[in-house]
């Protein structure tokens, strides 16, 4: 059964931040750079922990999980957006001549 998550993090180093944003992405979908949407089985979210906790300076980092219930049930409706559109933003793109 997969769980609705909302993950944000505060990393202070920016090697770090990249490594954990890279991590996250492969886990969810980022609603803002820093806060990312999840639907995770237990294992999935074991997985993304250990890996996070492999990146992580506990002293200067910090990491929350939000646990919103079953994917599909009410969680699904208590996430609300406004203004611009949740797009991730492109690489940039090069030209060759």
């Amino acid at each position: 059964m997969r769980t609705l998550y909302v993950i944000a993090y505060d990393i202070c180093d920016a090697k770090r931040l990249r490594r954990v944003h890279r991590q996250m992405k492969g886990f969810g979908d980022p609603l803002q750079y820093s806060i990312f949407r999840c639907e995770l089985t237990p294992l999935e979210l074991q997985d993304l922990k250990s890996r996070l906790w492999n990146i992580l300076k506990l002293d200067d980092d910090r990491v929350m999980v939000l646990r919103l219930g079953p994917v599909g049930g009410a969680a699904d409706d208590s996430i609300e957006y406004w203004g611009a559109p949740l797009v991730e933003p492109s690489e940039p793109a090069a030209t060759i001549v």
